[in-house]
């Protein structure tokens, strides 16, 4: 009979609640980094303004592709446990 391991509570991956926020966050976060860069480019001249503008166009990519990256916690995977197994106690020798 194969023996299973033991499934250890640190290798479980993330909840889908605990993941789903996780994206949020960094997109959240992204995605306000860039409403700061299109306001900086009412009030930038020059170089900076060039910084402000691919910021804002670049960011949108960089914000999904960040959100849609799965973490390494989650790479680990979850045993199913197989069918209940009945063993019987082998027979006493009765001398």
């Amino acid at each position: 009979m194969k023996k299973q391991t033991q499934q250890s509570i640190t290798s479980l991956p993330l909840s889908p609640d605990q993941e789903r926020h996780s994206r949020v966050v960094k997109y959240t976060v992204a995605m306000s980094v860039r409403l700061l860069c299109v306001i900086l480019c009412f009030f930038l001249h020059g170089w900076f303004l060039l910084a402000a503008v691919i910021g804002a166009l670049v960011l949108p990519y960089v914000a999904v592709i960040a959100a849609n990256t799965v973490s390494s916690k989650a790479a680990g995977t979850v045993l199913r446990p197989g069918s209940v197994v009945l063993v019987q106690a082998p027979p006493k020798d009765d001398e």
